[in-house]
């Protein structure tokens, strides 16, 4: 089953990206491109998921037929 987390990225002043989310507590993740973040933030997710019982306190979206997708392109 597919869910949903609102993912929020922050361009360090390292040059990093930094990945947190509000849908999903202890959701932290880093990388050098916004694509290996949210590589690295799709794994830490998956595991914290894995690692929690069903709870009321998890909230999260299904997918259904549509949904918003914030597309970023670099030009």
């Amino acid at each position: 089953m597919e869910r949903k987390i609102d993912i929020h990225l922050e361009k360090l002043p390292e040059g990093f990206y930094l990945a947190t989310s509000n849908s999903l507590q202890g959701l932290v993740a880093q990388g050098r491109t916004i694509s290996e973040t949210l590589e690295i933030a799709r794994d830490v997710a998956k595991k914290l998921l894995e690692g929690q019982e069903e709870s009321a306190e998890i909230l999260l979206t299904e997918f259904g037929n549509e949904f918003d997708y914030p597309l970023v392109v670099g030009i």
